[in-house]
């Protein structure tokens, strides 16, 4: 008998596990966009008023939107700024990416990108003689952070995290869930994901990977799907956030060397790395190389561990070039 009732003390144990796991969602606005988070937890686990702390903190950290945070102070060159740990986190590895990427990746391209009317300040009409005089005021090599201050070359330099934030806070908003014991989990900003265990049926995470279309509105279409194992994922391209001026295109990822938009055949980077500040910083870095030298760049370091699904154009046509360890991965194309 005693096999037996070792055998329903076991079974009873684990349904309890199983009815005390349940899938939460929590989702709403934030940093300007949308945010869904989903965990597997016991019925009394709503981290809402939690989360909603976290960006609250973030922003007033590194939102160039938030007239009173440190970024905006810095850029304002206010007096004895100190920056706190989320502003030293991501200015370390924005300086990261920024130095092997040789500068395709560059947080001090703020001026530029107010400029062109995508960041805090009003659009400027923008020409070359303009742009020579912004160029000197971008250049990571010309901001440091020394401690817990910010030194710049020239007190007119400004810096934009915009395009390494939001990843960094799906990284800060996994963390916090893991720190509550939480190890199921699907955490999305802006398009920005995270995942980790397994959801409630048992079955991997999978997630979408948009159509860059620019003809789509409001309405959002998936090129392809893949499985999210324990891993980050991001994407960044010129298809959404861009305005016409003249008959010309004006896109919100600027190449911080040429001071001019990002413009070649890569219409979509999406990353796939082990956190999502990692993926988020070098799918921007991306479509500023251009398809032939985000290559050249993955085959030289395949130590950061990257896979990659780019969409790129070629004459008129939407092509796809994938890593290998990413294939696997794939659950639908169109």
């Amino acid at each position: 008998m005693k096999p037996i009732f070792i055998f329903l003390i076991a079974l009873l144990t684990l349904n309890a596990c199983r009815e005390a796991r349940n899938a939460i969602n929590i989702s709403g606005k934030a940093q300007g966009t949308t945010y869904n988070i989903t965990y597997l937890a016991g019925p009394y686990s709503n981290y809402r008023e939690s989360i909603d702390s976290i960006f609250t903190a973030i922003d007033m950290s590194l939102s160039t939107y938030v007239p009173g945070s440190i970024i905006s102070r810095v850029n304002r060159n206010e007096p004895g700024v100190t920056v706190d740990e989320h502003f030293i986190e991501v200015f370390k590895k924005s300086m990261e990416v920024s130095d092997i990427t040789q500068g395709a990746f560059d947080i001090t391209v703020a001026p530029l990108v107010n400029a062109y009317g995508f960041g805090a300040n009003r659009k400027r009409s923008v020409d070359q003689i303009l742009l020579d005089s912004i160029l000197p005021l971008v250049g990571y090599k010309k901001i440091s952070l020394q401690g817990d201050k910010i030194i710049k070359e020239n007190p007119g330099m400004k810096v934009d995290m915009n395009a390494i934030a939001q990843g960094y806070t799906v990284d800060v908003l996994a963390s916090f869930l893991e720190s509550k014991g939480i190890q199921n989990y699907l955490v999305e900003l802006g398009g920005e994901l995270r995942a980790k265990g397994e959801k409630l049926d048992g079955s991997v995470w999978n997630v979408g990977i948009e159509k860059p279309d620019e003809d789509q509105a409001n309405e959002r279409s998936l090129y392809t799907q893949i499985n999210l194992e324990n891993r980050s994922l991001a994407t960044s391209g010129n298809y959404r956030q861009f305005y016409e001026e003249d008959g010309k295109k004006y896109t919100h990822i600027i190449n911080p060397i040429t001071g001019y938009p990002a413009k070649n055949n890569l219409l979509s980077a999406t990353v796939i790395a082990p956190d999502c500040v990692t993926a988020d910083a070098y799918a921007t870095s991306f479509i500023v190389m251009g398809l032939e030298r985000s290559k050249q760049f993955l085959a030289s370091h395949k130590e950061l561990g990257l896979d990659v699904y780019f969409i790129y154009d070629e004459q008129g046509k939407w092509m796809t070039y994938i890593t290998e360890n990413l294939d696997r991965q794939l659950l639908k194309s169109q």
